[in-house]
């Protein structure tokens, strides 16, 4: 399957960096978009908040206890913390028993406090194997104590409703109070399984001689398993009902637990040396951050270079007559003009099916029938062959005339309206917050450059004096050869003598070789034509979040050496499935 479409290499649709995209004036309610993407509600509210719940997965207390090596006071102080979090739990759902005039959603709620209730005894069962004395209360710090609050104002009927606080009082508006309860309740109740069974997952997690394993397990327990899938339950049972505005409320009140719980974990007191975040270990005065990336479906959702080619079909003729009886074409009009719709249509799948079909032969090609140890100069040899085919398949397009008379204005449109990755658009605006400074650079063939960033580096539309494309391109990015030789040729002419960590953001086999460069390749998505080229000239593809576990078990045995530099060409990339993961491991929360 093609990584790119077939005008991958060649398209130019915005003009804008990532960090100045914004979304349209006119955003649609939470409720709408979460019915729109699935009309389970409580289903969606879980699967939007799990990219929150990542930040948890990367902070140093999670990273530490996850590689054996959290020190034993700070995780004594945790688990005392969470004892005072199953009391609030218990507590709210009782007031929500009692609040609610539905008999079902009682009958749910008592039982659900009841399941609370068994699992505080285990609880303090673990406590007393880890020496603490469960006869005495452990004081709430900041973060619980704010997390309890909201929980349990929640649950009294103090709902901030984003408008203000309003106090919930007669029994219609106590019964849905009881539903916004169980919405706050909710994402505190999935996080530790989620977690837990993240950290499971882990090879380590396997070994009996983990300190905290027994702390894993319990929370993978069946008991808790059914406390989480039953609130959702009952939350997607007892929210049908709701309106628009409700659900808005709703949304707003599982959003701030996840926040309210992420601040816990960041918050746990923590002193000994960790390699997350990322720019924790670099100085502000000595190191440069220089992040690099891709931008068609690593940045957005869809490829570019489709709209393009939509927007070539929509200008077209509308009828099929052919060129206009008597007439010739303007100096302003496209030359596309004589051909119908219909033929242009034909040529665009025509071009489609010979670019896939091609591009398929051509990585089966290069792919060695069995696996071979990495070879930084075997993969560049083969790769030579991409570049090829990918020059071939421009000039195919451009030959064509498919991209003659568009408008520059309208590519400009077309660009600002790209959906980007969730995630992408926050990692971006977070970067210029940090002290590190950092240094941030797009190499993509789809990206054009020219408006109001200097350092996106990519092929370019030419255009005539009236602003319209005249089929040809300028080439700058045509194949992963000519990104690397980009990227390296930023980083020879950079003028900047601070010490530099390099990261490569990318999803496609043209990005390889650029990941490969830096200290830290990221791979977001899952392109399986990147995954076999690579894996059969012998790159390893490793979690990132396993990996950084594994680098802070290191880090342990080194005496605190915390760096990532080194990666550079040593055949291991690292995998994420979002924008969340590169955010909460480079910068935190």
């Amino acid at each position: 399957m093609a990584s790119r479409s077939p005008m991958a290499s060649h398209s130019t649709v915005s003009s804008r960096s990532p960090s100045s995209t914004s979304s349209s004036p006119k955003t649609p309610s939470m409720a709408n978009r979460l019915l729109e993407d699935d009309p389970n509600l409580a289903r969606r509210l879980r699967v939007h908040s799990n990219m929150e719940a990542v930040f948890v997965k990367f902070t140093p207390f999670a990273v530490a206890l996850a590689a054996g090596n959290l020190s034993l006071d700070t995780f004594r102080h945790f688990v005392a913390q969470g004892k005072n979090f199953l009391k609030a739990f218990a507590q709210a759902y009782e007031s929500a028993a009692n609040d609610t005039d539905n008999e079902y959603a009682e009958s749910e709620l008592w039982g659900l406090r009841k399941i609370v209730l068994k699992e505080m005894k285990k609880y303090d069962s673990f406590m007393q194997e880890w020496g603490m004395d469960v006869t005495k209360d452990a004081m709430s710090d900041p973060a619980t104590a704010d997390c309890i609050e909201f929980l349990l104002g929640t649950a009294s009927g103090k709902v901030d409703a984003a408008k203000g606080a309003v106090s919930l009082t007669t029994p219609f508006e106590k019964t849905i109070g009881a539903i916004y309860t169980i919405g706050a309740l909710t994402p505190c109740i999935q996080l530790y399984p989620f977690w837990a069974a993240e950290l499971r997952m882990l090879p380590g997690l396997r070994e009996d001689s983990h300190p905290y394993k027994k702390w894993i397990k319990m929370y993978m327990s069946n008991s808790n398993q059914e406390l989480a899938v039953k609130t959702e339950e009952l939350l997607e049972n007892l929210s049908v009902n709701l309106t628009g505005d409700e659900i808005d409320v709703l949304y707003n009140l599982y959003h701030q637990a996840m926040i309210l719980e992420i601040d816990f974990f960041n918050s746990q007191p923590f002193a000994q040396p960790t390699v997350v975040p990322v720019i924790k270990g670099l100085s502000s005065a000595e190191d440069r951050l220089m992040l690099f990336s891709d931008f068609d479906l690593t940045c957005t959702v869809d490829d570019s270079a489709a709209i393009l080619a939509e927007m070539a079909l929509v200008t077209a003729p509308k009828s099929d007559g052919g060129s206009p009886s008597g007439s010739d074409c303007g100096p302003s009009e496209s030359p596309l003009a004589w051909m119908s719709l219909g033929d242009l249509r034909n040529r665009w799948e025509e071009i489609s099916k010979q670019y896939t079909q091609e591009y398929e032969e051509c990585i089966k090609s290069i792919i060695p029938d069995d696996k071979v140890e990495f070879n930084h100069s075997s993969l560049v040899q083969a790769l030579e062959k991409v570049a090829d085919f990918e020059k071939r398949a421009n000039s195919r397009v451009t030959e064509s005339g498919v991209l003659r008379g568009l408008k520059l204005e309208d590519i400009i449109k077309a660009g600002e309206s790209l959906v980007l990755q969730d995630g992408c658009i926050s990692f971006y605006q977070k970067l210029t917050d940090i002290d590190v400074d950092v240094n941030i650079h797009m190499l993509s063939y789809c990206w054009c450059v020219g408006f109001d960033h200097s350092n996106v580096h990519a092929n370019e539309l030419v255009f005539n004096e009236e602003l319209l494309s005249t089929g040809e391109m300028v080439r700058k990015v045509e194949s992963p050869i000519e990104k690397l030789q980009i990227y390296n040729h930023i980083m020879k002419n950079d003028p900047d003598d601070r010490n530099k960590l390099t990261v490569y953001v990318g999803d496609c086999v043209g990005d390889i070789l650029c990941l490969l460069e830096a200290d830290i390749g990221i791979v977001i998505g899952s392109s399986e034509s990147l995954r076999m080229v690579g894996s059969q000239f012998g790159v390893t593809f490793a979690p990132l979040f396993a990996a950084t576990v594994r680098k802070q078990k290191e880090l342990a045995a080194d005496g605190g050496c915390t760096s990532w530099k080194g990666g550079a060409r040593s055949g291991v990339l690292y995998t994420v499935s979002c924008w969340a993961e590169i955010h909460a491991f480079l910068l935190g929360w």
